[in-house]
């Protein structure tokens, strides 16, 4: 059964191609157009088209489609498998017909993944005899649940640049060349989108997903209207169809939307309640009190309990191993659980203080001694 895709990726503008970039994601998109922008600046005769984003495009590579708007997650994908089998069969004879050097996957292993596996079954891939690399930035968190994709992983792919030191040893056991190339977040270019401010607005970040801000915003707004006092909050937004959807909730007057500019000045905030995701990270390292909650539908939650074998969601309180912020998952994601998070936040002053070392910590696990930078890293792959 075929299965039509509303587009057919674009041919290399001049024919050629050394390095095919799939980032499906928000965060993998900026992770992955900082990446081509340094090898941009130090091999500028590179040919790098991606499916990605905006910061893709800004880095320099030939934007294909942006696969940024079609972020699903959970059973909503199934709302949408003949898309994404489309896709994979349009990647898969894209890569045949215009044969990249490589193929660079960001993130998004449940669909990158599968893009390598059809590589490698049609031969395309290098380890099946074919003319094409496939490495990985930013590994799956094969730690945290089903580690048996570390095998596959060796299998199919050439080489992995993970962001955590403690990956390498993950894949001790397979034939998968490691390289750590440190952490974005603590990169020497490194602007950071947040600050801490005690005298700011507190942020609410809902998350790039449709599904997950449908759900969280509207609690979130309803403790933050809690907390009571003359504060004033402030929602970062990812995306244009993000943005419309909070502004069809009539938020109170007193909530603020932005836009989430990487090379804006810091957003100063005094507490934040924020998803599991990329900016609470960068709120951790800021060192900005708050509490992570995420809820999702029940029968995904579910199944997600039965994969995932970590105590925390939040990255930071996985990392150091402990509540660096407070979780409120699911049913406990309440408001008034969150609105008495916030006013601790606020008012705690051995918890700012807690919150402040844990970021000096998670800084120096994060900042250690790496490999190769991202841009060099890549360009290796294309000289093999």
């Amino acid at each position: 059964m075929s299965h039509a895709l509303p587009f057919r990726l674009s041919a290399p503008t001049d024919g050629r191609v050394d390095l095919l970039v799939i980032a499906a994601e928000h965060s993998g998109d900026q992770h992955a157009g900082r990446m081509v922008a340094g090898l941009l600046a130090a091999e500028p005769d590179r040919r790098v088209c991606a499916l990605g984003g905006p910061a893709l495009a800004a880095g320099g590579a030939q934007l294909l489609e942006d696969l940024t708007t079609q972020s699903t997650m959970g059973f909503a994908v199934f709302g949408r498998l003949s898309f994404y089998r489309a896709l994979m069969a349009e990647v898969v004879r894209w890569v045949g017909e215009h044969r990249p050097k490589a193929v660079c996957f960001i993130d998004s292993s449940g669909l990158n993944l599968r893009i390598a596996q059809k590589l490698f079954n049609a031969r395309i891939a290098a380890k099946a005899g074919g003319p094409t690399r496939l490495v990985y930035y930013i590994s799956p968190q094969v730690w945290a649940s089903r580690s048996g994709r570390r095998f596959k992983m060796g299998w199919h792919l050439d080489a992995l640049a993970s962001i955590f030191p403690f990956e390498k040893d993950v894949y001790a056991d397979t034939d998968l060349p490691v390289s750590f190339v440190g952490h974005p977040f603590v990169a020497s270019d490194y602007r950071p989108p947040v600050a801490l401010d005690p005298e700011g607005p507190i942020l609410l970040l809902p998350g790039s997903r449709q599904g997950l801000v449908q759900r969280l915003m509207p609690v979130m707004a309803e403790a933050f209207q809690r907390v009571g006092g003359d504060r004033k909050a402030l929602v970062l937004y990812p995306s244009e169809s993000i943005e419309a959807q909070l502004t069809a909730m009539n938020l109170p007057p007193e909530i603020e939307l932005r836009a989430t500019v990487e090379h804006d000045d810091p957003v100063g905030a005094s507490a934040v309640l924020t998803t599991s995701g990329t900016l609470s990270m960068h709120c951790a390292l800021a060192g900005i009190p708050g509490v992570v909650t995420f809820k999702t539908d029940p029968l995904t939650y579910w199944l997600g309990r039965m994969i995932v074998k970590v105590k925390f969601i939040g990255i930071s309180n996985l990392l150091l191993q402990r509540e660096m912020y407070p979780e409120l998952v699911q049913g406990a994601a309440l408001a008034e659980a969150m609105a008495r998070e916030l006013r601790a936040s606020l008012e705690d002053s051995r918890r700012r203080a807690r919150v402040a070392e844990d970021a000096a910590e998670l800084r120096d696990l994060l900042s250690q001694a790496t490999d190769a930078t991202p841009p060099d890293w890549i360009a290796r792959q294309l000289a093999s």
